[in-house]
């Protein structure tokens, strides 16, 4: 049906007019007198327009791969093409019939006085149908044209059918001489049959006689003075009394008043599932669907001599039993159409609603049945032909708004019709119908291969010859062989139940039965052929076979199968069978009774006496006591197990046999079940034996499921993307992910990579996703072997989106299957959330369902959750309603809902008078049945997938800002400020000017892509507000004055309970439901330039909370998007059009991202293109940055510009400063990285300017956050008394920061830095009072007594510490959260508190493992170093697991560019062989924290690392005097003390370290003096210190975890006895 820019039928109809569109006027306003079944004829002119090249270009289709996206290609331009000719044929007042495949044929009933008249008119309708529509150009170069056949005459008509359903049938000879007609016209021709030529006014018409075939061909209407066609034209309105009278409507039909005889009437024409649609009030654009059918085509050729009359009741007896048939296996009878010698019945199996697990094998089995009835009853049938396909078709209305029709179009209807001409008299079918029945071989027979019209490549064709009774017992077969490569996952329950019912068989001597029981494709196959390894391990006799369905339609089938496998005669060949089972069976068996096995086995043993004398239930027994006679002496001899893979196809005689069995002997059966299946009784009840033990089979655990990827895909790691991809269709389905797996392999969609491969800087943006993969798989991958192998990891190639990967055929089916076991509104549902993605927000769900009402939504979403189809999303999850409703630019919905509550309350509906549904106390769902939402999205056609998310992204893009308690904004700075003038100026596209007048949303106009917060927290404030006042009175100077300003703030805001308690920070939630999404819809719908700004602002807002990879991800699409850059600026063609800040914003995210991934060359390159993109240039030369210094330092001042007046104009200024402060910061950490003069130069001067923009910025918070920075680097370079004026600095900067999410963040950074600055001046009391509550669950820590001696100092400190913490939770910022933990690890740690060090350790765990951080990790792992050298023999991390991680990646350019966590790794890794002497490891890694020293920094770890890499050279030199060490250069000494002087004269900043260094120089110094003293009294200091290294050895094993020795205690528990230890530990252990 035409949609889009056409007026799709109105939601306003009455039931009766919708019906109307789908029947023509002849059965509307049919006269209903006497019986339906009575022939009635009429008088009128019939078109008949045939579309040629339909089938060419459907043939052209099924030769590509893409057979979903051809399909919609294919329906579209269909759909549009003979919607335009319906609509002409309607303004004439034609009828239209039917629309049968490519023929459309229409009818003008009239009187036969009349009929000369109309003819004049149905040709001038032709001759304009060809005008106008007779050539259609296709993109794929198959034109479309028409020919177009006339005939006039008597038509008659019959109902056929029973009172369920109907069927009209318009049949005689001007019937077939249309048929004729069209078949003799040449494309664009028009031809008349000759009684129509005789009927017509022949003197205006130019023809060409065809007088062989008794017909002519229409050239052209003469023009005849005074002749008038639009007088005639209102003459023959006259004898139309069904012609509209209404410019509205093109048929009087869809106007009637409501008739229920006539509704009632009406719905017995149109298919079931299509009437419960349209009871449901789902509008035409909801109907369509591309799925899969099984298409059966019957013909039926009766003899010329039959009469009409009877001709009719044949086809109203054969139309009877094809329905009845059908119907029981899903199928219907969609229509019955009429040609020369007989008639067609089109059945569809698999149409919406319908589908069945196994429709192609009934749809052969139906059909055959089908044949053999018309063959033996209806007595005048000269052939009965019938085909059967099976492929991917459009399902859904074709044709105008006013008329259309529910039809299926695709190229295995074209090759069903096809096949019915090549192939009469038989039951043929295609390939995939044969493959997909999965009905035994024999039934089939190959037809030979014949040319059809249009049909390059029909495939292999088929003769169904019926169910024939198997000529053969199976053969030993399980579904799965073991895998060696791939061990058994999860399943450690269910082999130990087997395990257990094999002791109990030998000690009980009973047998015992194991059924494993679940789902298709949880492995129970799997399952088998490992316990099928295990039992023939252990020496037992194993019978293994596999049912079909088939095979419970045999009796005894399964007992037969295995004993023949038994005696080994399904292995040997057949003229041996019989040698074979008598060697078998003279052991225990009489002679005379081998016969009995003739024809069980196939063999032909001589009648003995005996058994002729025996009756059919005589032998039956005897055969049962020979069998379990055989089996009872085996078993003496070696245990025996029955392995029965799919044994819910078992027959019940196998199953009695089975049980008697059982009773009988300790035998062991294992089977495995199908859940969904019903069982026959006698299984049920051998279910209920004792012996039987029912085991359920469970889904995969997530994380086995990753690694059963990783095996299928041959790799050790999987990237974050294809994670999600799997984890939301398998569902822990092992099947699933296995054919995914290898969906993903055939479609070559990925690339591969070498993990062993040393990594290397890339100049080049493009080729990071290796990279970027390495930098996150430690968490997933499985643990590394010992052996050297190949490894590899895999990426998603940057051009395929995942999200819009289509399912293999085999698992969309099993998805639609369960779909259609559903309700209609349901079903509708179900398809409306799978557009919205796997999460969905009921609100907008809502917006999409067509009206519903918030009652029945919920009613509808209750009983899906009841059967797991959908679930509630987990409460950590959830997204408030609070926030995603917050920002004010939500205002316009939250009106638009109150408008349409109040016109809901004004209607009348069934669903209000029952009982309101009170919604959940969340409103987000996800989806909880594997597939489904896949396979419900791929079910819309392309047209209205697109108008569906264009709906979704409408609803979606006010929402695309930071939640309610960051106060909103866009994640980048004022964005939509910076680009407002670029979408202004373009053209409006799709998605801005979506309107929808019934929808939630009122759209705004173009340039307003999102309203901006009136709470914005990047706002230009001019006027404080009341509160700010009172704290800004005063700016504090103090430490003591910035903590009582904080803590008065906190107490004055606290009474509100929405600073930090109730609403913690929901942008983690806004990323997954409405950012995530939102990029996705804008892709579907092709607004590549809006999909690129919310996937800069995804990128952003994961940046913002530490996920490296999925910024990476997004950032990634956008590059996609942007294409594929060149070498040649003036080569380079983008596919994209971007502003300047925008690309300059890309650049920037781009650098981030490389800074995170240790990509430290491409991130410099990155940042200064992104600030010459913002006109901010960053020198390359020394003398640049000479110049450019001065210009900072002196000329900036003078140069500074009042904000312009305009506020728009201000926001866009403020977007760029950001940008530039956040470029510059990134540029000086870059650089910081490096201990080089040159680069020391580069990152003062980027400070210098950081702090120059930020003061332009005039925003407090960012001023503080800069000069937090400053303080840092400061630091870090060894300048004191700047590091100490920028700090204090920033607390003066800090009165008018609390008030806003940057304002919360700066002070939390501040606080942060003031407890690292304690930290390194040696104040570890006061360091670890800033951090020690800050694993407590809420602000009681800081208010119990304990605290109440503190000082007030102290007391501010404490907390905030506290608020520090909770500050950065709230706002999901776990980077500065890892921070804050570090700091008050290393306090803990020099205070000696080592049980307060391991807790802060487990919460940095978990903390650091979801985030996928190596740089975290690392940091991780060298505190647990720390802790197993000098912790007192405490365990957090075994150290085998420490250096596997450090092997691992010490080479990862993220660990290679941190040379201040590496050093101070390698020097502990150097201490700990040390400790073990091993020598040559501590020289090794020795040697490699050499090499770093140079390039270490003064900041706490560069200081750590070189404390501890000076313990390694002090230890080395005292085990050289101890001999040792034979081959250490002279010059040793004096080098160790020149690493001292560098240490003094670089950590000047650092002190806390000093005085324990200083012990170790003048140990060292006494060497060198080599005075007369102890070796004790030389390094009393390093032994002292030293002796708590040589830890007992058992610490030095795997498997003593910190769980597993040191219990987990809360951190407010470990604080207290902190404190009482105090007063004791009176010396700090200064590592």
């Amino acid at each position: 049906m035409a949609t889009g820019e056409r007026e799709a039928a109105s939601p306003l109809w009455p039931v009766e007019a919708r019906l109307a569109a789908l029947l023509p006027d002849l059965l509307v306003f049919r006269k209903r007198e006497g019986s339906e079944s009575e022939l009635a004829t009429a008088q009128g002119v019939l078109l008949g327009v045939h579309v040629t090249g339909f089938t060419a270009l459907m043939d052209r289709f099924s030769l590509t791969c893409k057979s979903e996206h051809d399909m919609d290609k294919l329906a579209h331009i269909f759909s549009y093409y003979i919607s335009d000719i319906v609509e002409h044929v309607l303004c004439f007042g034609g009828d239209i019939l039917n629309i049968t495949g490519n023929v459309l044929l229409a009818l003008w009933t009239v009187k036969k006085n009349q009929l000369s008249d109309i003819i004049t008119l149905v040709a001038k309708c032709s001759l304009e149908i060809q005008e106008k529509f007779g050539i259609y150009h296709t993109r794929e170069g198959q034109d479309l044209q028409l020919k177009i056949g006339l005939s006039a005459g008597r038509i008659s008509q019959i109902i056929i059918g029973d009172e369920q359903r109907q069927y009209l049938l318009v049949i005689g000879r001007d019937v077939d001489d249309v048929q004729l007609a069209q078949r003799l016209a040449q494309a664009n021709e028009i031809v008349l049959s000759w009684n129509c030529w005789k009927l017509c006014e022949q003197y205006m018409f130019e023809v060409e006689i065809m007088r062989e075939d008794e017909a002519v061909k229409l050239r052209d209407m003469r023009i005849i003075d005074p002749f008038d066609f639009d007088e005639h034209f209102d003459k023959c309105l006259d004898y139309l009394p069904h012609y509209r009278t209404s410019a509205d409507t093109l048929r009087t039909a869809l106007e009637l008043d409501p008739d229920s005889a006539l509704e009632q009437t009406l719905r017995k024409h149109i298919m079931k599932n299509l009437v419960e649609k349209i009871d449901e009030g789902q509008p035409m654009e909801y109907v369509s669907e591309f799925r899969t059918v099984t298409i059966v085509l019957v013909s039926l050729e009766f003899h010329k001599t039959a009469w009409m009359l009877h001709l009719c009741h044949l086809i109203q007896k054969a139309a009877l039993y094809i329905s009845t048939v059908i119907e029981k296996g899903g199928g219907q009878l969609s229509r019955i159409f009429m040609f020369e010698k007989g008639c067609m019945f089109l059945c569809v199996f698999g149409l919406p609603g319908d589908k069945k697990p196994d429709e192609c094998a009934y749809a052969l089995e139906s059909s055959f049945s089908i044949f053999n009835f018309c063959w033996e009853n209806l007595a005048e049938t000269k052939l009965v032909s019938i085909s059967i396909t099976n492929g991917p078709v459009f399902c859904g209305v074709v044709g105008a708004v006013a008329r259309h029709e529910y039809t299926v179009i695709g190229p295995k209807v074209s090759l069903v019709a096809r096949m019915i001409t090549a192939y009469p008299g038989l039951v043929s079918c295609d390939e995939v119908t044969y493959l997909r029945s999965m009905l035994p071989a024999y039934n089939f027979k190959k037809l030979p291969e014949k040319m059809m019209k249009n049909i390059s490549n029909p495939g292999k064709i088929y003769e169904y010859l019926g169910h024939r009774r198997c000529i053969m017992f199976g053969k030993r077969h399980l579904a799965r062989e073991r895998s060696k490569n791939h061990p058994l996952l999860d399943r450690e329950k269910e082999l130990e139940a087997f395990q257990m019912a094999q002791q109990r068989c030998l000690h009980q001597k009973k047998g015992q039965v194991i059924l494993y029981e679940g789902g298709k494709g949880y492995g129970k196959s799997q399952l088998l052929a490992e316990v099928n390894f295990l039992a023939q391990k252990e020496g037992h006799r194993v019978l293994p076979m596999k049912l079909k369905e088939a095979d419970s339609k045999h009796c005894f089938y399964a007992i037969q199968t295995l004993m023949a496998i038994f005696f080994e005669i399904d292995v040997c060949p057949s003229y041996r069978r019989q040698e074979c089972l008598h060697r078998q069976l003279c052991r225990t068996v009489e002679e005379p009774l081998h016969c009995l096995f003739n024809d069980l086995f196939f063999v032909k043993f001589p009648l003995s006496f005996k058994v002729s004398h025996m009756d059919d239930l005589a032998r039956q027994k005897k055969i049962k006591v020979c069998f379990i006679r055989v089996l009872q002496e085996a078993v003496r001899e070696t245990p025996l197990i029955f392995l029965i893979d799919e044994a819910q196809y078992m027959d019940g005689a196998s199953w009695e046999f089975l049980e008697t069995l059982l009773s009988s002997m300790p035998v062991i059966m294992v089977m495995t079940l199908t859940p969904t299946f019903t069982l026959c009784g006698l299984a049920q009840h051998f279910l209920k034996s004792s012996q039987a033990i029912i085991v359920p089979i469970s889904k995969l655990a997530a994380t086995s499921l990753l690694r059963m990827a990783c095996w299928e895909l041959g790799v050790v790691s999987i990237p974050q993307e294809l994670q999600i991809y799997l984890l939301r269709r398998c569902f822990g389905n092992p099947l699933y992910c296995e054919i995914l797996c290898q969906d993903l392999l055939s479609r070559n969609l990925l690339l591969f990579h070498d993990l062993q491969e040393k990594e290397e800087e890339n100049s080049k943006w493009e080729n990071l996703s290796a990279n970027a993969v390495k930098s996150t798989m430690y968490s997933i991958s499985p643990p590394i072997s010992e052996e050297e192998q190949e490894r590899y990891i895999c990426t998603v190639k940057d051009d395929v989106n995942l999200d819009t990967v289509l399912l293999p055929p085999l698992l969309k089916e099993i998805a639609v299957n369960q779909l259609d076991q559903l309700s209609p509104e349901e079903q509708l549902l179900v398809k409306c959330a799978a557009v919205i993605g796997h999460s969905f927000h009921i609100d907008l769900l809502q917006h999409l369902l067509p009206g519903w009402d918030k009652n029945k939504l919920l009613q509808v979403l209750m009983a899906l959750v009841d059967i797991h189809v959908l679930c509630w999303l987990n409460k950590s999850l959830e997204l408030a309603a609070e926030p995603i409703l917050e920002p004010s630019s939500i205002k316009i919905t939250e009106q638009t809902k109150e408008k349409r509550k109040k016109s809901d309350t004004s209607l009348a509906s069934p669903l209000r008078l029952q009982e309101e549904v009170s919604p959940p106390h969340t409103e987000i769902l996800e989806f909880g049945m594997p597939l489904l939402r896949e396979a419900a999205w791929e079910l819309w056609p392309k047209e209205q997938q697109v108008a569906l998310h264009l709906k979704c992204a409408c609803f979606l893009r006010d929402l695309a800002c930071r939640c309610g308690k960051c106060h909103g904004g866009d994640f980048i700075p004022f964005h939509r400020f910076a680009i407002c003038s670029t979408k202004s100026s373009s053209r409006t596209s799709q998605f801005c000017s979506y309107k929808d007048s019934g929808s939630v949303l009122i759209q705004v106009i173009t340039d307003k892509l999102q309203l901006p917060s009136s709470q914005d927290s990047f706002q230009f404030q001019t006027k404080p507000s009341r509160r700010q006042e009172d704290f800004s009175s005063d700016h504090c100077r103090t430490e003591a004055e910035f903590l009582d300003q904080v803590n008065r703030m906190l107490a004055q805001t606290s009474h509100e309970k929405d600073v930090l308690t109730t609403k913690p920070c929901h942008c983690e939630e806004i990323l997954k439901l409405v950012l995530s999404p939102l990029t996705q819809h804008c892709l579907v719908i092709g607004e590549t330039t809006c999909a690129f700004y919310y996937l800069l602002e995804a990128a952003a807002a994961s940046l913002d909370l530490s996920d490296n990879y999925m910024a990476f991800f997004y950032l990634r699409k956008a590059s996609s998007l942007l294409g594929q850059p060149s070498a040649f600026s003036f080569l380079k063609k983008q596919k994209l059009k971007i502003c300047q800040f925008e690309e300059a914003t890309f650049c920037s995210l781009r650098s981030e991202v490389c800074f995170n991934m240790g990509q430290i060359t491409l991130a410099k390159k990155l940042a200064r293109q992104a600030l010459r993109l913002l006109k901010r240039n960053f020198p390359w030369t020394w003398f640049g940055v000479l110049f450019q210094t001065f210009l900072e330092k002196y000329w900036h001042s003078c140069s500074l510009r009042h904000p312009p007046d305009n506020l728009s104009e201000n926001k866009k200024k403020l977007a760029i400063l950001q940008q530039q402060v956040h470029c510059l910061s990134l540029l000086w950490q870059l650089y910081n990285l490096d201990a080089t003069a040159s680069s020391r130069r580069f990152a003062c001067l980027a400070t210098l300017m950081q702090k120059n923009s930020a003061e332009e910025f005039a925003n407090e918070a960012q001023v503080v956050s800069t000069y937090v920075d400053l303080s840092q680097f400061s630091q870090n370079i060894g300048d004191r008394e700047k590091w100490l004026h920028c700090e204090q600095m920033a607390i003066q900067k800090s009165s008018l920061c609390c008030f806003s999410r940057e304002g919360l963040l700066a002070t939390a950074q501040l606080m942060q830095a003031l407890a690292y600055t304690k930290l390194c001046l040696g104040h570890l009391d006061v360091s670890i009072k800033l951090g020690k509550v800050l694993g407590t669950d809420g602000p009681r820590a800081f208010r119990e007594s304990r605290f109440s001696q503190l000082d007030l100092t102290q007391c501010s400190l404490t907390s905030l510490g506290f608020q520090a913490h909770e500050i950065c939770r709230h706002l999901k910022k776990p980077a500065l959260e890892n921070l804050v933990l570090a700091v008050l690890f290393r306090s803990a740690f020099l205070k000696k508190k080592f049980d307060l060090c391991v807790h802060v350790l487990e919460s940095q765990w978990t903390l650091i493992s979801q985030g996928h951080d190596v740089l975290g990790l690392a940091c991780f792992y060298s505190a647990c170093l720390d802790l197993l050298l000098y912790g007192r023999g405490l365990l957090c991390r075994p150290f085998g697991e420490c250096l596997r991680f450090i092997q691992h990646y010490e080479h990862s350019c993220i660990l290679s560019s941190q040379s201040n966590v590496m050093l101070g790794v390698h020097s502990s890794l150097a201490m700990w062989f040390a400790q073990d002497s091993k020598w040559d490891l501590f020289e090794h890694y020795l040697s490699k924290a050499r090499q770093l020293v140079e390039r270490t920094n003064t900041s706490l770890f560069g200081s750590h690392g070189f404390v501890r890499f000076l313990e390694c050279q002090v230890l080395m030199l005292q085990k050289t005097l101890e001999g040792v060490f034979m081959q250490i250069p002279p010059e040793t000494h004096s080098q160790i003390l020149k690493y001292f002087k560098d240490f003094f004269s670089r950590c000047v900043t650092c002190p806390v370290y000093h005085q324990w260094v200083s012990e170790l120089k003048e140990s060292v110094m006494r060497c060198g003096k080599r005075e007369s003293v102890s070796l004790t009294n030389v390094f009393r200091p390093f032994d002292t210190c030293l002796t708590r290294i040589w830890i007992p050895g058992e610490f030095l094993e795997d498997n003593n975890s910190f769980e597993g020795n040191l219990g987990i205690q809360r951190f407010d528990r470990v604080v207290d006895v902190m404190e009482n230890k105090d007063d004791e530990e009176t010396q700090e252990c200064i590592c």
